[in-house]
């Protein structure tokens, strides 16, 4: 590739040094008009393919950025046209280019894919709705200009002929829309970044010199100077060339960067087409107001002003049913974003009532194991001493009662304890038996209950237990608040191993079935909480958050309506394998453990 762009490059220079040398080393004559309209062609020619070159897919990641390249070479491919009708002239049948000539209309054309090109912004990253209001935009104002070329220069060429008021607006038209083209490319070229600035700024460079030259061969022309090859020819041939090498040299550069899109810039086209749409009743009313002009000429721009002010209202109408379909959707999103915004404001009030009853929590339960130690103290004192048989009994329920009220206190610690996470091997077992103990007390007072399965000898996981400990707390909590009451269902709680993972299965028992209902439950859906498959609830997200930090996974049935869950924990590292087949230990937890 760069090969190849070194030899069209020899080529541009070598083409200018052929027009310079031809301008001023060959006298004036058919020979030199032939020589600088085939050089002149050639190069246009050679432009036209370097900006065909860059609309291939591997240089376009976006389409606004291909459409940017497809614009840019329909505007070369005009100005190759034109050129080629001019020589047709000069070169084949040997004349004098006609006036006025028609192809100037093509000529006036060229520079406007070129500006609709610009208008693509293939720097900036737009969203649909962005991009298809800034489209119809961008048509006013193409239908604008249009209209300014048809309004201005066509009544003297077609309507009623005066070649001097026909040049006179035609170049007035042309040097405005050069103009426009240059602050279009100002513009973008102070805005963008890395590659798109150094592509800027080449197009404005060489549509600069391009302006200024045709501009002073303009002046030569008004004043008998200029002919087919002179020496105004060569700061054009220059321009051509620049222009060519442009999209050469994009080759090299990184296009695959995009700003964010620019609200100010869409601001000012939408002010700007708005401007252009109401411009169209003052030239009206400029034609019938003015003296000077003949009734056809009056009559023809009347006419072109009433055509383009309804084409105009067309797409205004349109512009607008796109924004009103538009704000509703908005509406919608603000009404829907406002009601969850809410439903996450209840939710924080409620966590953060959990967090202060937590520490509430933490206080009252070193508050309590005080004197829950001094009466352990006392019932064990009262054990070993002389008592009768039943006082003796009755001291040892006591001390029974009370290590089971400072384990509970002891769990409820563990649960409302802040601290930073602490991965370390875990018998996720324990960790069940101390959310049984917690759960318990609440299950008995709902006429509920809680049955474990525990697999023995199963392997530690690598955990922070006291987060395992909120996940299967919330897991718990989510699946006991769907119990049947009627049927005296329980919260049934099952682990087993299963090559690296640990699994821990939440569901409903029915007593009436004599079969835990889990056995007969699949988990092939996972719940992400980033992408597909998001949890329903805020706190549900959190879990599966927590469990995916700890290289885990969380799931759920494929029975519908089932409210039941899977949790899989990776196996500690350097922990002994266990067999997932190993028997079962059953335990039942009625308001004890």
């Amino acid at each position: 590739m760069a090969a190849l762009t070194k030899l069209w490059v020899s080529l541009l220079v070598a083409l200018v040094f052929a027009q310079t040398a031809a301008s001023l080393l060959m006298p004036r004559g058919a020979a030199l008009t032939i020589a600088s309209d085939l050089i002149q062609c050639t190069l246009l020619l050679v432009a036209t393919a370097a900006f065909l070159s860059n609309t291939s897919r591997s240089r376009c990641p976006t389409f606004h950025i291909r459409l940017f390249w497809i614009l840019m070479s329909v505007g070369m491919l005009f100005w190759l046209t034109y050129q080629g009708m001019w020589s047709y002239f000069e070169v084949l049948k040997r004349q004098d280019v006609p006036e006025p000539f028609l192809g100037e209309i093509v000529l006036f054309l060229h520079l406007v894919p070129m500006i609709a090109a610009l208008a693509v912004l293939p720097h900036l990253r737009e969203d649909e709705r962005d991009e298809r209001i800034r489209m119809l935009d961008f048509a006013l104002l193409l239908a604008w200009w249009l209209f300014i070329y048809v309004y201005a220069v066509l009544p003297w060429q077609f309507v009623q002929v005066d070649e001097a008021a026909y040049s006179a607006n035609f170049n007035f038209a042309y040097l405005t829309e050069k103009l426009a083209l240059l602050v279009a490319l100002a513009i973008l070229a102070h805005t963008a970044d890395g590659g798109w600035r150094q592509l800027y700024g080449q197009l404005l460079g060489a549509s600069a010199l391009y302006a200024s030259s045709s501009y002073v061969a303009n002046w030569a022309i008004n004043q008998k100077l200029y002919y087919s090859g002179s020496i105004f020819d060569i700061p054009l041939t220059v321009s051509i060339a620049w222009m060519a090498a442009a999209p050469l040299l994009a080759l090299r550069l990184d296009l695959s960067d995009s700003k964010p899109s620019q609200p100010l810039l869409s601001v000012w086209i939408t002010r700007l087409s708005m401007i252009a749409l109401f411009s169209l009743v003052w030239t009206a009313m400029q034609s019938e107001l003015d003296p000077a002009l003949s009734p056809s000429v009056k009559a023809f721009r009347i006419t072109v002003s009433l055509l383009t002010m309804t084409v105009m209202g067309i797409v205004v109408f349109w512009r607008q049913r796109l924004l009103r379909v538009e704000l509703s959707l908005f509406l919608e999103r603000s009404h829907r974003s406002f009601d969850d915004l809410k439903a996450l404001q209840d939710k924080l009030i409620q966590s953060e009532k959990l967090a202060s009853l937590g520490q509430l929590v933490g206080g009252a339960a070193h508050e309590i194991n005080n004197p829950l130690t001094a009466m352990l103290g006392y019932s064990d004192l009262l054990s070993t001493s002389n008592l009768p048989p039943q006082e003796r009994l009755e001291t040892a329920q006591i001390g029974e009662q009370v290590r089971r009220t400072t384990t509970l206190v002891a769990s409820l610690l563990t649960f409302a304890r802040q601290a930073p996470s602490r991965m370390a091997a875990v018998d996720i077992n324990s960790v069940l038996q101390t959310a049984a103990r917690l759960l318990a007390p609440q299950l008995e007072a709902e006429a509920s209950s809680i049955r474990l399965e525990l697999a023995p000898s199963l392997p530690p996981v690598l955990a922070d237990s006291n987060q395992i400990l909120h996940v299967c707390m919330h897991l718990a909590g989510q699946i006991g608040a769907d119990l049947n009451r009627e049927t005296n269902s329980a919260l049934f709680v099952r682990t087993h191993s299963q090559g690296n993972f640990v699994l821990v299965d939440f569901s409903s028992y029915d007593p009436s079935s004599h079969d835990p209902s889990s056995h007969s439950l699949s988990y092939p859906s996972l719940i992400n909480s980033k992408g597909a498959n998001k949890p329903s609830t805020l706190s549900l997200s959190a879990c599966c958050r927590i469990v995916e930090e700890h290289g885990g996974h969380l799931l759920q049935p494929l029975a519908p309506g089932k409210s039941a869950f899977r949790m899989e924990l990776r196996v500690a590292p350097n922990s002994a394998s266990r067999s997932s087949l190993a028997e079962p230990s059953q335990a039942a937890a009625h308001g004890s453990s």
